[in-house]
């Protein structure tokens, strides 16, 4: 579009409801396009859950339904060159949540996405503008602006104006590139892209395409360093970005810090910097360190998308990712992952890493750091010794024979399967059953009375009783559930709950109804919990002599942020809270401590977390709910992912094996689905790690031989190797159906997931789903 007569020519095209032209085009922020517009007709996916009513350039709607909701007509954006913004007046009372946001179609009204650049809120009662930007799309689309809803509430919704500014003038520059005797790194400044060559290999770590919606502007340079402002698709500088190289390591680290101050308003996370691709672009695999690990390779087309948070459970448990090419690697290392996550996502078909920063309550918060990492050689297990010695440096690498000496009842956790026994009776007298079939360490986690929990210790075990210190109701809730759990710290109802930025209540974990809904708990606020672990243990302790206590979600659910002006937090305090409930068990009261799921941030002060073997997202459907439920059927995502050959990989193991014991989630289990049981005894056995089992006295009784088997599959290696690293992990075959593991007192494990037999150096064979260890690589 070359001329304002060319201009009106497309707009005349164009059905608006109000126009406004601005002649001036030379200003960059000069309004091309404006119109203000206020809908007449509001859908609704349930039938007759949405009205609608005007109120002077307004309209009021009612929306008695939980689903979604959305205005008519959309407004359409010119296809002009710029940037369009959406801005919409709204307040309003209820559940509900409004969203602005764009819809991306094709010329002939095909939708691409009907949410780009959305922004949601619940809004308050007082009248707000929510705001959302877009560039406007490359040939063939078309933007629609729109707003929608979703919930129960009444809404006040308008005008809604959209406008088209110029866009931005563009870097320009040529790329600069610096280099130290191991690697070079090079800045583009017409998409603020960053490429990595490891000189020792001429291995190159390109750019992604497409481009990324970034540029740097003054961009300066010298011997082991580059400095630039980062600046948005919008034409916003509000980071400055520095690349240092370390003085001959193959390593540099990006420093990004707030242009505006600490304080500087930031809504979004920032995405930055683009992710990077092996070049040549043979086949590479992505690591990630999803609960124990797993690898993708990047042409999978299997592999879901997915957006993981470094700042809880149900993310990545080690702040790093990386990409493997043969036997060379790259690796980032988020050294501020309070608020950071990575994004696994495609371009052009393949799957790539890309790092994101979250604000910091609303605001940008401080400086982010990300160190890059090249290795000539080593892969996936290079990565982790790597990770292993920034632990060590964090002060998070703490062994167990350091916990030993605080706790002599950590030697009980080697080789101790993690029994889960369901009936209410019982318990003593099969649990001496088991110790006379010579399952003879055991983490018992179902607690029990005082006179059996004695009896429980004195046969060598460790005793566990399961405690939570989030979950919690309003009290005139209570008559809707079937029971309330005594753990619930319901007094601290409404005072205690975190809050989020516009005053209401974070909702949590759902429990249903005696009508069979779902009502959601509130969350309790991290700073309170230590106080009430101190007096809830003391208490009990007194009566029950328990020497291990199990804490529920404190690793899996993300650190939080609490906007209560009587208790405020930022993640970064979410985390030291959560850490000091767990000292509490630990340091405190000298238990034997453990958590869901897990995170290393946790490391010095727990000795197992339930869940790290379990990879979250390939569990059975509802495995938090229907624990005890046994699955004949294998679903197809937990036979490829969660128990398959091809992706899992020892992270954790290789970094934190003589640290914290991986175990099983309690609703994903060795005997959870009996089709699987003896590959995950397997998996134990490669890894040293031991097994878990969740039944009941029928149960146990049906398959009392099988468990007995199990257990002497999976326990062994874990008893012998507790004390000491894992230090190498490598698939013999080229599918992964062979697999080898080495810890530091030289015990080799060799595991066979195949279909046929594999004959091993020395000539020895390997029978399918067999394991065999030794002292010596056979």
């Amino acid at each position: 579009m070359n001329s304002l007569s060319d201009l009106r020519s497309v707009l005349r095209r164009i059905p608006v409801l109000a126009l406004a032209l601005m002649p001036d085009l030379a200003n960059a922020q000069t309004i091309l396009w404006q119109t203000s517009a206020v809908p007449d007709r509001v859908w609704s996916r349930e039938h007759a859950a949405a009205t609608l009513h005007r109120e002077a350039d307004a309209v009021r709607i009612t929306h008695r339904g939980e689903k979604d909701w959305a205005l008519r007509p959309e407004i359409a954006i010119p296809p002009m060159n710029g940037i369009a913004e959406v801005a919409v007046p709204i307040r309003g009372d209820g559940r509900g949540e409004i969203t602005v946001a764009f819809a991306r179609k094709t010329e002939d009204d095909r939708v691409l996405e009907w949410t780009h650049r959305a922004r949601t809120l619940r809004p308050p009662t007082t009248t707000i503008v929510l705001r959302t930007r877009a560039r406007l799309p490359v040939a063939g689309e078309r933007l629609h602006a729109r707003v929608l809803g979703t919930g129960p509430g009444e809404f006040v919704v308008g005008p809604i104006t959209a406008t088209v500014v110029a866009p931005p003038p563009m870097a320009s520059g040529q790329p600069l590139t610096i280099s130290n005797r191991v690697i070079a790194a090079r800045l583009d400044p017409r998409d603020a892209t960053l490429a990595l060559t490891d000189l020792r290999t001429a291995r190159s770590w390109l750019p992604a395409r497409p481009s990324s919606p970034w540029q740097a502007l003054r961009v300066r340079a010298a011997r082991d360093r580059l400095e630039w402002t980062l600046s948005d698709e919008f034409g916003e500088a509000s980071w400055d970005a520095r690349l240092t190289l370390e003085p001959d390591l193959a390593e540099a680290v990006l420093l990004l810090t707030p242009r505006h101050g600490t304080n500087a308003p930031m809504r979004e996370p920032l995405a930055y910097p683009p992710p990077l691709a092996a070049d040549p672009p043979e086949s590479a695999e992505l690591i990630l360190p999803l609960n124990e690990g797993i690898g993708f390779p990047v042409g999978d087309a299997a592999v879901p998308t997915m957006r993981l948070i470094a700042y809880g459970g149900h993310g990545i448990c080690m702040a790093f990712a990386g990409l493997v090419a043969g036997d060379t690697a790259f690796m980032m290392l988020i050294e501020t992952p309070d608020d950071a996550a990575i994004r696994l996502d495609r371009r052009e078909g393949r799957l790539v890493l890309a790092p994101e920063w979250d604000p910091q309550r609303e605001t940008a918060g401080y400086a982010r750091r990300l160190r890059f990492v090249l290795f000539d050689r080593g892969g996936y297990v290079a990565m982790c010794r790597r990770y292993r010695e920034h632990a060590r440096v964090e002060g998070r690498l703490v062994t167990f024979r350091e916990k030993l000496a605080r706790n002599p009842d950590v030697e009980r956790l080697a080789g101790a399967a993690n029994v889960w026994f369901m009936d209410r009776g019982g318990g003593l007298d099969l649990a001496r059953e088991m110790a006379a079939a010579g399952m003879d360490r055991v983490l018992w986690s179902a607690g029990r009375t005082s006179n059996e929990v004695a009896a429980l210790r004195q046969m060598g075990w460790l005793i566990s009783r399961y405690d939570i210190y989030q979950d919690l109701m309003n009290p005139a809730e209570f008559h809707r559930l079937h029971h309330v759990p005594r753990d619930w710290p319901n007094d601290a109802w409404p005072t205690g709950v975190i809050r989020r930025a516009d005053g209401d209540w974070v909702r949590g974990w759902q429990v249903r109804t005696k009508d069979g809904s779902m009502i959601p708990c509130a969350v309790l606020c991290d700073r309170l919990a230590p106080d009430r672990a101190r007096q809830r243990i003391r208490e009990e302790l007194a009566a029950r002599p328990y020497n291990t206590r199990f804490i529920d979600t404190t690793t899996a659910t993300p650190w939080r942020e609490c906007y209560d002006p009587a208790h405020p937090m930022s993640r970064t305090e979410s985390r030291m809270y959560k850490m000091e409930l767990l000292k509490v068990v630990s340091h405190e009261f000298n238990l034997i401590c453990g958590s869901e799921t897990g995170h290393d941030a946790a490391v010095p002060f727990v000795h197992y977390f339930e869940g790290m073997l379990s990879l979250g997202p390939f569990r059975v459907p509802d495995a938090g709910r229907d624990m005890e439920r046994k699955w004949d059927e294998v679903p197809e995502r937990v036979a490829r992912f969660q128990t398959g050959h091809r992706y899992r990989l020892p992270l954790w193991e290789l970094v934190y094996h003589d640290c914290v014991v991986a175990q099983w989630y309690w609703g994903d289990y060795n005997n959870k689905l009996p089709a699987l049981w003896r590959r995950r005894d397997l998996w134990n056995a490669l890894y040293g790690t031991p097994p878990m089992y969740m039944f009941n006295r029928a149960e146990w009784a049906r398959d009392r031989e099988r468990f007995v088997e199990s257990y002497r599959i999976a326990t062994p290696v874990h008893r012998r190797t507790m004390f000491h690293p894992m230090i190498s992990h490598r698939r013999l075959t080229p599918d992964g159906s062979v697999q080898q593991s080495e810890f530091g007192d030289g015990t080799v494990v060799t595991v066979n997931f195949g279909e046929t037999p594999y004959r091993l150096p020395g000539g020895r064979e390997l029978a399918p789903e067999t394991a065999i260890w030794t002292a010596q690589a056979p």
